[in-house]
């Protein structure tokens, strides 16, 4: 497979006109040659927090605080999934997962409640099981949560908070299986930033609270940060100091609760950008390569030897056309219209 267009190449974004040629669901190489195409070309996007769950409930519990959204065990979320069926369940994720799918997502990591049983409905999601709407294409990085027994069927854990329980055992356990440990911290406040860096986690997602001294033991141990500004914003809780955290440390971006908002990283990298006024190029790696190294996937980037996971966009789009700055035209601009194909793996899933 060749596709060509402009290219988005390397951890930089570098426009190159030419072609990206695929083999075996790898990129083998990125010629520079010329090309009359008008395709843009860049990494497909890693969404880094989600919790799909909640497609059960789009814009559910307008007016209500954070606690009274999305606190374990009694928030809005909760009950309404403790409410839904399995088979409810699974064909609302179905359809949020096509939508990420034809958005250019191409992988992403999933905060998945309901213990053992909520990370089966997610794996039935994903493979279509019984639904009209299911994608086998997707990558998911799913984080169990609820229950520590979920381990041996998820990528990892997910924990709430630091303020809901102690989760050393369960950290204990996550390393010695090798696996991915995340933990909410700093979103309603900073009391649980401490407890949560203190448990050594691979990542901590939304730290809107984050005071001097965090930033300096986040910097000193290296710990990633997903930051999901729209869904604080929602949530009336503030917004995280996404420059500060650049600063220091890797950050990459989620869109957390589809309760709140869509799942679309076109969306988050606009408001992003806007908000921050971070170069487009850091706030793309956020939405791709920075998400990718969170989750230990080789995807993100364009370079030889990497997974062919890739987006491809209508530079001659009534949206695109004319743009001056390729790579900030996509960040500040670019939307599902504008979407031509979708590779995932080196197979096309999505073509517009």
């Amino acid at each position: 497979m060749d596709i060509e267009g402009t290219v988005l190449r390397g951890p930089d974004f570098e426009p190159v006109e030419g072609r990206v040629v695929v083999e075996g669901g790898e990129i083998v190489a990125v010629e520079e040659r010329r090309t009359e195409r008008d395709a843009v070309i860049l990494p497909a996007f890693v969404n880094a927090h989600t919790h799909i769950g909640d497609s059960i409930a789009k814009e559910a519990g307008a007016g209500l605080s954070l606690d009274e959204l999305v606190a374990p065990p009694d928030g809005l979320k909760h009950r309404l999934l403790r409410a839904a069926s399995h088979e409810e369940k699974v064909a609302a994720m179905a359809r949020t997962l096509r939508y990420m799918e034809s958005t250019g997502t191409g992988a992403f990591l999933e905060f998945r409640e309901g213990g053992v049983d909520g990370v089966r409905a997610l794996r039935d999601a994903l493979a279509g099981d019984g639904v009209e709407f299911g994608t086998r294409d997707l990558r998911a990085v799913v984080l169990g949560r609820d229950d520590p027994d979920v381990l041996p069927v998820a990528d990892g854990y997910g924990a709430s908070g630091a303020r809901d329980a102690d989760f050393e055992s369960v950290r204990t356990a996550t390393r010695e299986a090798g696996k991915l440990f995340g933990i909410h911290a700093g979103e309603r406040d900073a009391a649980d930033v401490n407890p949560a860096i203190d448990l050594d986690p691979d990542f901590l997602v939304h730290m809107v609270h984050a005071e001097p001294l965090h930033l300096d033991r986040i910097a000193d141990r290296g710990t990633p940060v997903v930051v999901c500004p729209r869904s604080n914003l929602v949530t009336n809780v503030g917004v995280p100091p996404i420059r500060e955290l650049a600063e220091r440390t890797t950050v990459a971006l989620g869109t957390d609760n589809v309760m709140l908002d869509s799942p679309s990283m076109f969306r988050e990298m606009e408001f992003t950008a806007k908000l921050s006024d971070l170069p487009a190029r850091e706030v793309l790696r956020m939405a791709t390569l920075n998400g990718a190294a969170i989750a230990g996937l080789d995807c993100g980037v364009i370079e030889p030897g990497r997974t062919a996971d890739l987006l491809v966009l209508d530079g001659d789009s009534d949206n695109l056309s004319g743009a001056q700055d390729v790579v900030r035209a996509v960040v500040r601009r670019a939307g599902s219209a504008d979407v031509s194909r979708v590779v995932i793996g080196g197979e096309t899933v999505h073509r517009a």
